[in-house]
């Protein structure tokens, strides 16, 4: 008998470590793709970073030449594995906030993959990779975090899952006008290259999207902020899940679904439906 291992497992356990900060600078560029009335005043030095800002710093600073053609690190380079399946795509993931990051603070996240597993889905073999994070700053451990990125066969044509209807009854609903100009800017300040978020030419004839993904980051990163809005205060855990693309086409509702003194529940979602993204933020007593 001979048995068989997939070398992806073999990533499991393997380290990474970066040093960053969220500079003044870097801070201007995430604040304007972020919020159209942003100005440099609205975060002055050694203010304490809105959530997920953390994300722009830590990109991957692969050359030219170690990129594929989707515009991400090439398959097998760097932390992740190759899981030979061309879509990649961040699905979800938690957060644990211990302590506020600054501008212009010095941290260091240490990552470990923490599984890699294998599956068959309704559209075919899928991979799902967990990312485990540990930041650390000035004073100490910040924030704990596990990042979970999925994989996929390119399809010949555009199959989108299920859709999920509005909430009936919101708590509110602000709306955040999209389009090319907003999702470049974003891509910029955070790095990401992907080019489903800025080529539409690549997004429909390579990848067979109707037209460019709105960021599962730039998501999150709404819900995070008016999650912190409607209680005063940044949560101080934060839970997310994209389940269905949002495209540039429409504007992106971020709606608060459900919520007790300690908990809030939101998504994100275009307008008339379906859902895009569930997030949950919860505050200790």
């Amino acid at each position: 008998m001979t048995l068989t291992t997939d070398p992806a497992t073999e990533a499991v356990g393997r380290t990474e470590t970066r040093h960053a900060a969220i500079t003044p600078e870097l801070a201007n560029m995430l604040g304007a793709a972020l919020d159209p009335d942003w100005t440099p005043a609205a975060l002055p030095a050694g203010a304490v970073l809105p959530p997920l800002w953390h994300w722009a710093a830590l990109h991957p600073d692969t050359a030219l030449n170690g990129l594929g053609a989707d515009g991400h690190p090439a398959h097998g380079t760097g932390l992740l594995p190759d899981l030979s399946l061309n879509r990649r795509m961040w699905a979800g993931g938690s957060l644990r906030f211990h302590r506020p990051l600054h501008l212009g603070e010095r941290f260091t996240q240490t990552s470990r993959i923490a599984s890699v597993e294998r599956k068959t889905g309704a559209t075919g073999p899928m991979g799902l990779v967990s990312v485990e994070h540990r930041i650390e700053g000035a004073a100490g451990l910040a924030v704990e975090e596990v990042q979970t990125l999925v994989y996929l066969e390119i399809p010949d044509r555009y199959r989108p899952p299920a859709a999920l209807p509005l909430p009936e009854a919101p708590l509110f609903t602000e709306r955040h006008a999209m389009g090319p100009v907003r999702l470049f800017r974003y891509s910029a300040a955070t790095y990401n290259a992907h080019r489903i978020h800025y080529d539409r030419a690549y997004a429909r004839e390579v990848e067979h999207y109707p037209d460019l993904l709105v960021h599962g980051p730039l998501q999150a990163t709404l819900l995070a902020a008016a999650a912190t809005r409607r209680k005063g205060r940044a949560p101080d855990r934060f839970r997310y899940r994209g389940i269905h693309p949002m495209f540039d086409t429409h504007d992106l509702l971020v709606m608060g679904v459900d919520e007790t003194e300690t908990r809030l529940t939101l998504c994100t979602a275009a307008p008339g439906g379906p859902q895009g993204m569930q997030a949950t933020a919860e505050w200790d007593a």
